[in-house]
């Protein structure tokens, strides 16, 4: 009970930030709300000076209720829809993960990043945007203004892709399943990906949208194998350096048990669904979900420092835009190769 008062001021702050910021989410959803909580965050955490009664509860915010926030995106994941339809496009999901890993890890060095924050770019660009980024974070104890640099890097791409890829798939004349592919592989995060499909369904008369969404969903899944990845890789740099709490830091503190959760939530979706349930009961924990991702990241802002986001913008930028570039090429490329354009 202690321990709940001292983290109840900052979490209630949090909650506070985070209801305008749902709000212009819903009013702007190609921005998206966790990109207003974001700079929402981050405005009131320049001038408010309060921090000692709240930091607990905002550093609580920040780590477990995003946790929470992955393991309820699970219920929204019915795994039987998305193996029947979504496997067709997984040689093009698998090539395009592992080409944005491949290019953040190679010019990490070359934009003088933290390796941090290109794992979350490389991450959040090849799976699933901020979604990807909250559950890799706590795995590689990433920093607040880590997350914070590399939501707003996907936010920028989420936009230009929605803008650009409708009128780029028109001039390579890909086929309403073709951009279907394309969209669900190449677009950083799932609101996007439905801005992007919807504005060409709008321009081809089409019903493009529900594939684009099952490819996404699809690759949504790698979260599990990516995040377990890393902490095994986390764990071997950890033992390897050796040093103080080398010693004690084991496979059960280094697996993320929240990426557990997540995929027995999707499990019980999977199965309550092939059992005739109507999987609509599950929406107001999606909702829920989204919810806890927008109070995570005003957190985060609150937690940000504006200075150093600043300096290093234009690096990380720079590594944002060559994985959404490569990844967009490597998906047109499978599709070539695959004969689905």
């Amino acid at each position: 009970m202690k321990d709940l008062k001292k983290k109840l001021p900052g979490i209630v702050l949090c909650l506070g930030l985070a209801i305008p910021a749902w709000f212009l989410g819903q009013w702007l959803p190609l921005i998206g709300a966790p990109v207003f909580a974001i700079f929402i965050g981050m405005l009131v955490g320049s001038f408010y000076q309060q921090r000692q009664s709240t930091q607990a509860g905002i550093a609580y915010t920040s780590k477990y209720i995003l946790q929470w926030a992955v393991v309820l995106l699970g219920f929204g994941l019915n795994l039987s829809q998305v193996m029947s339809v979504g496997v067709t496009s997984l040689p093009i999901i698998l090539t395009t993960i592992t080409t944005s890993l491949l290019v953040a890890y190679g010019l990490q060095k070359t934009f003088k990043l933290d390796v941090n924050i290109a794992t979350l770019i490389g991450v959040g660009s090849s799976i699933c945007g901020g979604s990807a980024i909250a559950a890799t974070a706590p795995v590689i104890d990433a920093k607040d203004d880590e997350v914070a640099q590399s939501i707003s890097v996907i936010f920028l791409f989420n936009i230009l892709a929605a803008l650009i890829f409708p009128t780029l798939g028109g001039l390579l004349g890909l086929s309403n399943h073709g951009f279907a592919l394309f969209a669900g592989t190449a677009v950083n995060d799932t609101s996007s990906v439905t801005a992007t499909a919807a504005a060409w369904d709008a321009i081809h008369h089409s019903r493009t949208l529900e594939g684009a969404t099952i490819v996404k969903l699809t690759r949504t899944l790698a979260i599990i194998p990516i995040t377990l990845g890393l902490s095994f890789y986390r764990m071997y740099q950890v033992k390897r350096a050796g040093g103080q709490g080398a010693s004690q830091f084991s496979f059960k503190r280094a697996f993320p048990m929240f990426v557990l959760y997540f995929f027995l939530a999707s499990v019980l979706t999977t199965l309550l669904s092939l059992l005739g349930v109507n999987t609509a009961i599950f929406e107001p924990l999606k909702t829920l979900s989204k919810f806890f991702i927008v109070m995570a990241m005003t957190a985060i802002g609150l937690n940000t420092n504006v200075v150093k986001l600043v300096k290093s913008g234009g690096q990380a930028i720079g590594l944002g835009a060559t994985c959404w570039i490569a990844i967009a090429i490597m998906s047109l490329l499978m599709q070539s190769l695959l004969g689905t354009w």
